[in-house]
């Protein structure tokens, strides 16, 4: 399939800034989501197409936050596995999904999402909700982690649905979980957004339809974008990356909410 050279263009200046931004805050899939569609690929499977693209990304930006995440084994261990099963259910879901539904319904998950993150520590102190340390040990107790990974299970059907959106989600409920390191938060996001997309990858390539050269083309980007995004992510202010999470939310639910009108 022949490829305009300004639609390569577009797709690696896409990916690479995604990768970043999916590294430091969420919200990569929100460049390369409409980069496919202005490239002529209908909305359903510009989605899975973005999904597959990000993907080698969100594995690079894994890599570098493998130091901190080493300290939280058991949580990335039952919250991931609530990842992998929401995910592969939530992409099932999306392939059945017409494209005239699905943009309709694109902006108001973003924009749940976005409130979310903004208030989700004040909703957390009024629903009680925190992941505490237990006295020994420094692990977290099993009623807390199943909560959690239930919470867990629908941010991956989120997730596998619709990739958008789905780390500013992540962030938004560690947040109202209590974790309240961002970084720790980042490094978490990473590890659980990949899960979910892995079992989404899965179903996608099986039972879905996938451009391929422009999923190759913006993975490549996403590489390099995902794992520099991590190690400045790691170096920047907790505030700094706050506000940049609510930025890109904000920013891109209006556009959606314009496109969709």
């Amino acid at each position: 399939m022949h490829l305009p050279f300004g639609n390569i263009g577009l797709l690696l200046v896409a990916g690479f800034l995604a990768g970043i931004m999916n590294a430091v805050a969420g919200g990569g899939t929100f460049l390369t989501f409409p980069a496919m569609v202005f490239i002529g690929i209908p909305s359903v499977a510009a989605n899975q197409t973005s999904t597959i693209g990000v993907f080698p990304g969100q594995v690079a930006s894994f890599w570098a936050y493998r130091n901190i995440l080493a300290a939280e084994r058991r949580i990335v261990l039952v919250l991931g596995l609530a990842s992998l099963f929401g995910g592969s259910l939530g992409a099932l879901v999306l392939i059945q999904t017409a494209n005239s539904a699905f943009d309709r319904l694109v902006p108001w998950l973003l924009l749940f999402a976005t409130i979310l993150f903004a208030f989700g520590n004040d909703i957390r102190k009024q629903l009680g909700w925190r992941l505490s340390k237990t006295k020994g040990g420094g692990q977290l107790g099993w009623s807390p982690l199943s909560k959690a990974a239930a919470v867990q299970f629908v941010i991956g059907l989120y997730g596998g649905f619709f990739g958008a959106g789905a780390g500013i989600l992540e962030l938004a409920v560690l947040d109202m979980l209590g974790f309240d390191n961002i970084h720790l938060s980042n490094a978490l996001k990473v590890i659980l957004t990949t899960a979910f997309n892995t079992l989404a990858l899965i179903v996608f390539i099986v039972l879905g339809n996938i451009f391929w050269p422009q999923a190759l083309i913006t993975a490549l980007a996403t590489i390099s974008g995902g794992y520099s995004g991590a190690w400045v992510a790691q170096r920047l202010p907790q505030s700094w990356v706050r506000r940049f999470v609510l930025f890109v939310g904000i920013t891109m639910t209006v556009y959606l909410f314009v496109r969709a009108g």
